[in-house]
C-alpha cells in the first residue's frame, strides 16, 4: 500500500526542496496540505494535482 498523505520533510524531499521552503510555501498556502488536528500532512494526489495546474509548457522556436 502506497503512502497517500505525508509529512513537510517528506513532501520537501518529493518537490526536491528545503524543508525551510516548504515551511514558506505553506504558511503562504502556495501549497495544498491538510490539518489532521494539529498535524500537517501532504496529500500527494492533490500535490500531483498542483504540479500538473502549476506546470509551464514549452515554447515552440520559430
Amino acid at each position: 500500500m502506497e503512502k497517500r498523505y505525508v509529512g513537510i520533510k517528506e513532501i520537501s524531499e518529493y518537490l526536491g526542496i528545503s524543508i525551510n521552503t516548504a515551511y514558506a510555501w505553506r504558511y503562504r498556502r502556495k501549497i495544498p496540505f491538510t490539518k489532521m488536528g494539529k498535524l500537517v500532512k501532504f496529500d500527494l494526489k492533490k500535490i500531483e494535482a498542483w504540479l500538473e495546474k502549476n506546470s509551464v509548457e514549452a515554447c515552440k522556436k520559430y
